[in-house]
């Protein structure tokens, strides 16, 4: 499994969004000008990278069923 590509693009996938959220909720729980600036295009980020974490999960998923 740790050889399969798109294993391993949807784990870094995963990883991009948790930095993400991290970011965000640091940023909110710190409050001030950072989250006021920040805090909704940290959340379009984090809804974008997570679209394409669930796709590449799905799609890998998806392969291994189809070859068994």
């Amino acid at each position: 499994m740790l050889n399969d590509p798109l294993f391993i693009l949807g784990a870094i996938a995963s990883l991009v969004v948790l930095g993400i959220l991290l970011v965000g909720v640091g940023g909110f729980a710190r409050g001030g000008e950072f989250n006021r600036k920040h805090a909704n295009r940290l959340m379009r980020w984090r809804l974008g990278a997570q679209f394409v974490a669930v796709i590449l999960i799905v799609a890998f998923a998806w392969f291994k069923a189809q070859t068994g």
